[in-house]
C-alpha cells in the first residue's frame, strides 16, 4: 500500500505542475465577438453523423454547414452534461480524503477545470446561436444514479470514456484550418487540458482496478458499458437534424445504420476501449453492450 499511496502522490504532483503552467482562461484566451465566416464547416465533414447517407446527398452545401453546427452544439451540450457528472464524481470521491495530499489537491484542480470547460462550452453554443441540447430521459437517470453512486472504477472508467471519445475528435478539429476558428480555439484549450485529466484517470483506473474483488470487477464491467453506451447515444441529439429540416427519427435511425458514422465512433474510442480491454473491463456479457455502443 506504502507504494500505491508514492505513486497516487508522483502523479498528482506532476500534473498540478503542469496544471499551473498550463492553462487557460477562455474568457480572455478566445475571441467570442470574432465573426463565424460563412461557408466554413463546423466539423469535419466525414465526421458528421449523415456523411455518406443519402439524407446527406440531398442536403444543400447551406444545410451541410448548419447541420455541422448543430451537431458540434449537441457534442458540446452532451459535453457540459457530462463535465457536471464527472465533478459530482470526483467530490464524492476525495470526499473524507487528506486534503493536505497532491491526490486530493488535483482532484479538485481537475474540478477547478472543467467549470471553466463547462462554461467554455456553454459560451460556445450561445455563440453558435443553437439550443442547448439535453440528453433523453433514460441517460438523465444513468446520469443520477453514476452521480450517487460511482466509485472508483465506475468514476474513472466512465471518465476516460467521455474524455478520450471528445479528444479524439477535438484533436482532428484543432487541426483542420477549413474549420470555424472558433470550433478550432475551443477544441485546442480543451485537448491540451484534458489530456492531464485523462492521464490522472487511466493511472488512478489502473490502481483501481488492480485492487478491487473480482465480483466487483464484474459489476464494473456492466456499468462501464452501459456509460460507454449513453456517451455514443447522446453524441448527436436528434433534435439537430430538424434544424435543417429532417425528421429527427428518420434520420438518427440513418445515422445509426451509416457505417461511416459507426467507424467514427470506433475510431475516436480506440483508444480508450483498448485501455479498458487491458484492464479487463471489457469482458462477458458487457461486451455487448460495447457493441450496441458501436465502439467494438
Amino acid at each position: 500500500m506504502p507504494d500505491v499511496a508514492a505513486a497516487r502522490e508522483a502523479t498528482a504532483a506532476r500534473l498540478l505542475k503542469i496544471s499551473a503552467g498550463n492553462s487557460y482562461d477562455p474568457g480572455i484566451d478566445i475571441d467570442w465577438a470574432a465573426p463565424q465566416p460563412a461557408g466554413l464547416l463546423y466539423a469535419p465533414e466525414r465526421r458528421l453523423s449523415l456523411y455518406g447517407t443519402e439524407l446527406w446527398d440531398a442536403l444543400t452545401p447551406e444545410q451541410r454547414v448548419e447541420l455541422s453546427k448543430h451537431e458540434v452544439a449537441s457534442i458540446a451540450s452532451i459535453g457540459i452534461w457530462f463535465e457536471v457528472l464527472l465533478m459530482r464524481m470526483l467530490l464524492r470521491h476525495v470526499t473524507g480524503m487528506d486534503p493536505r495530499s497532491g491526490h486530493v489537491q488535483y482532484a479538485l484542480t481537475e474540478v477547478g477545470d472543467e467549470c471553466r470547460h463547462s462554461v467554455m462550452f456553454g459560451r460556445m453554443i450561445d455563440a453558435l446561436g443553437t439550443p442547448a441540447y439535453q440528453p433523453a430521459a433514460v441517460h438523465r437517470a444513468l446520469g443520477r444514479y453514476l452521480g450517487a453512486t460511482a466509485g472508483g472504477i465506475q468514476t474513472f472508467a466512465a471518465a476516460l470514456i467521455a474524455e478520450e471519445i471528445l479528444d479524439a475528435l477535438q484533436r482532428e478539429a484543432m487541426a483542420d484550418e477549413s474549420l470555424q476558428p472558433l470550433v478550432r480555439m475551443v477544441s485546442r484549450i480543451h485537448v491540451v487540458e484534458e489530456a492531464r485529466h485523462i492521464r490522472f484517470a487511466r493511472d488512478e483506473l489502473a490502481r483501481q482496478v488492480a485492487t478491487a474483488w473480482r465480483p466487483r470487477r464484474w459489476y464494473c464491467q456492466i456499468i462501464v458499458a452501459r456509460a460507454a453506451y449513453t456517451v455514443t447515444h447522446t453524441l448527436i441529439n436528434p433534435q439537430a437534424y430538424a434544424a435543417v429540416g429532417l425528421d429527427p427519427a428518420r434520420a438518427r435511425a440513418a445515422a445509426w445504420a451509416n457505417p461511416r458514422f459507426r467507424e467514427t465512433l470506433r475510431w475516436a474510442g480506440t483508444r480508450v476501449t483498448t485501455y479498458l480491454q487491458e484492464l479487463g473491463l471489457v469482458e462477458g456479457p458487457a461486451k455487448s453492450v460495447w457493441r450496441a455502443a458501436a465502439l467494438i
